[in-house]
Parts: C-alpha cells; sequence; structure tokens
C-alpha cells in the first residue's frame, strides 16, 4: 500500500499581455478587459502530492487558483499525510466535513492530483479510468465581459463583430457575459445585435455573470433569450444564483432552460435545485465542486433525474471529465476576447493548451491519453515565479 509522505503547494507568478483591471483595485472574478501595452501579474498555484513508493500525482490550478481557494488548500493539505492516495472516495469525504464551515473549493485541486496520481500508477489516463469515450470535443467560446474602456468588448457591436469571427473560426456555441453595472437595455441590445449578426449559425447562450440587481432585471433578460432562442441562461442575478426559491419562481416564467449551480457546491445542494424545480442544467467544475470525484458525483445526480450538465472552464481535467460524459454539449473555452488571451497559466510543456490557437479547423479540442491527467508541467518556470512555498511532510 503506498502512503502519502509529501504534499507540496507552490503558488506563484506569471504576466499575460495586453489584459488590465480597469478602474478595479484586485483582482476578482472575470474583472478583466483589454489594455492594450498592458500587462496584467496572474497567482495560480501547484499541488504535488508524493507517496513513500516514488509515485507523484500534481495539478496546477486554473480558475480556482485564487487566494481564497488557497488558504483552504493549505488548511486541508496535512489531513493527507500518511493516507492511502488511491481511497480518493474516504478521503474527499472527510476533507468535505473538515471544510464545512466553508465554500469548499479548496479541495478540488488535491482530488485533481491524487486521480493524476492514480493513473500514473497504473499507466492509464484519468478520461479511461472515468470511461471516457470521446477523443475530441466540440468547443464554445465564452467571453470576457463587456469593458467600458476603448477597445476589447466595449459596446454591442463588439460582441456581435466577435460572435461572427467565432463562428467562422469554427466555435459550436457563442456565450456572452456582459458589463458589469447589469444595465437591462445594455445587456438586452448586446443579445440581439449578437443574434442578429450570426443568425442561426451557432448557439448562443447568456451568463449576466449575477451582475443584474434584481429578479424583474433577471426575468426581463430571461424573455429577450427567449426571443432570440438562447440555448440556455445562466447565473442572472445578485442572489449569486443561491437563491432556489427565486431560480424556481424565474424557471417558471421564462422558455430558456436555466443553468444554475456553477455557484453552490456539491451533489447534495446540486440535487435540491434540480428536484425542487430550481434549474433545468447543472453547471459543474471539477475545481470547484470537491475535485473530480464530486463533479463526476454531480454528474451522475444529474444523468439520473434526466437533466443536461456543462463542465464549468477549461483544463486537463475538465476535459477528462467531458469526455466521459453522455449528457452534455460542448467544452468551454473561457475566457476569451478579441485581441485578449485566455487567463491561463503558461506552464504544459507538452502541448497543452487551452488558447484559440490550439482549437482545430473543425473547432474541436483533444483529450489528453497519456498517465494521469496526460499533460507535463514545466517545473522549472514554476519554480523559478514561485511565491513562498509550503511543504507538509512526514
Amino acid at each position: 500500500m503506498s502512503r502519502i509522505t509529501e504534499v507540496r503547494i507552490v503558488p506563484f507568478v506569471f504576466e499575460v499581455a495586453d489584459l488590465g483591471l480597469g478602474q478595479h483595485a484586485a483582482m476578482g472574478v472575470s474583472n478583466l478587459q483589454y489594455q492594450k501595452g498592458g500587462v496584467l501579474k496572474v497567482m495560480r498555484y501547484a499541488v504535488r502530492i508524493r507517496t513513500d513508493d516514488g509515485l507523484e500525482g500534481s495539478y496546477v490550478t486554473h480558475w480556482v487558483g485564487t487566494q481564497g481557494a488557497l488558504g483552504q488548500t493549505l488548511m486541508l493539505a496535512p489531513h493527507l499525510l500518511g493516507r492511502d492516495p488511491e481511497h480518493r472516495e474516504l478521503i474527499y469525504d472527510d476533507c468535505k466535513r473538515e471544510l464545512r464551515a466553508y465554500d469548499g473549493m479548496g479541495y478540488g485541486p488535491l482530488d485533481i492530483a491524487l486521480w493524476d496520481l492514480a493513473g500514473k500508477k497504473y499507466g492509464i489516463s484519468v478520461a479511461k479510468m472515468l470511461g471516457g469515450y470521446k477523443n475530441r470535443l466540440p468547443v464554445y467560446a465564452s467571453t470576457h465581459h463587456g469593458q467600458e474602456d476603448p477597445g476589447g468588448l466595449d459596446s454591442p457591436l463588439a460582441f456581435g463583430e466577435y460572435a461572427v469571427a467565432c463562428a467562422e473560426r469554427g466555435f459550436a456555441g457563442f456565450k456572452i457575459h456582459g458589463w458589469h453595472d447589469g444595465n437591462v437595455k445594455r445587456e438586452s441590445e448586446t443579445l440581439r445585435v449578437v443574434r442578429r449578426m450570426l443568425g442561426d449559425r451557432i448557439d448562443v447562450m447568456y451568463d449576466p455573470g449575477c451582475q443584474l440587481r434584481t429578479h424583474l432585471d433577471a426575468l426581463k433578460l430571461g424573455h429577450v433569450c427567449d426571443e432570440i432562442g438562447a440555448l440556455w441562461y445562466e447565473d442572472p442575478y445578485r442572489d449569486s444564483s443561491k437563491s432556489l426559491i427565486g431560480s424556481k419562481i424565474l424557471r417558471e416564467k421564462i422558455k430558456t432552460p436555466l443553468m444554475i449551480t456553477e455557484h453552490v457546491r456539491g451533489p447534495e445542494m446540486k440535487a435540491a435545485y434540480a428536484i425542487a424545480g430550481a434549474c433545468d442544467m447543472y453547471h459543474i467544475d471539477p475545481e470547484y465542486d470537491w475535485g473530480i470525484t464530486g463533479a463526476m458525483k454531480c454528474v451522475h445526480i444529474g444523468e439520473g433525474l434526466g437533466i443536461d450538465v456543462q463542465i464549468h472552464a477549461c483544463g486537463p481535467a475538465h476535459r477528462a471529465c467531458v469526455s466521459a460524459i453522455r449528457n452534455t454539449h460542448f467544452y468551454e473555452l473561457a475566457l476569451i476576447g478579441p485581441g485578449m488571451a485566455n487567463l491561463i497559466p503558461p506552464v504544459y510543456t507538452c502541448g497543452y493548451s487551452d488558447q484559440v490557437e490550439a482549437m482545430d479547423a473543425s473547432g474541436t479540442l483533444p483529450v489528453p491519453d497519456g498517465p494521469g491527467l496526460g499533460v507535463a508541467y514545466d517545473w522549472a518556470f514554476i519554480d523559478r515565479h514561485a511565491l513562498e512555498q509550503k511543504v507538509f511532510a512526514l
């Protein structure tokens, strides 16, 4: 039996050109904008789990790599020492209890690293461990939010022009993230302009990112989604999509499928939302939803209830999950925009990429098929750009 002897957490920084925070004072979720000549410094962190018989599993965070999540990962890391790394279900259960007072987002990177370790031990990809059968995934474009300063997605017309460019590039769908002020008139115009310019070439989805101020604002935009034939409507207003009753009422009054639960963690609450009639689709993320272990529990609840699911955001763990899910549609390339890179750490030495350029002409991306997650990390780059790393060891 293997035993975990070391868990190493390595926060590191990297720079992304032509992105900035605009008037925002701090890095947040999706508060970026195009800024010509700008240089944005970003923090993410890596997880390395080692055992007494020389095994190692690792994962580098994408969206979850924030200071808030890092704190929870550091809190949990010592709880893995001395344990059998293949006891993922028991470790999941114990860590879920340990984080009962928190949102749980720090556990995902640890669980994903445990899956990577198991795959490498047996020489099999995580995708195959999950029963994955898809080798390439259709991709949809998930935009950066609208911005007030000139450039990037600064007008409804800019969204429309970018939507057309994405359709011509081969994307299977286009998801609009609107402005941060939740202006119903401008949001409505953007939806109508995008649909008018695209016609019926590809699917259109809408995610206000919980920026609409009121339930009635959400209802108004829901009717516009109905008007343009949106494929789904996601996380509308300032309840942060945590009001089960509010979502239920909204769902009853619009025709467009309502996709909730990106901000409702884990299988228990996701089950409650669908059973209560508060959503038509689940949003699931292996970084957010307690790792691959937790994410696949959520997937199977959705399958059992007969509803579709979408994996939120991108990464090698995300591709492995999508490869094994029947009741899903696309892989999300998030977030992108005209002249705006996807905010993904440049740490892969194997050719893996979640930038637009990596997508083939048919609009698909491959599922890594090497052992574990199937990716190789540039540890020299990570160590060279590391902040204070934490090592927990027996």
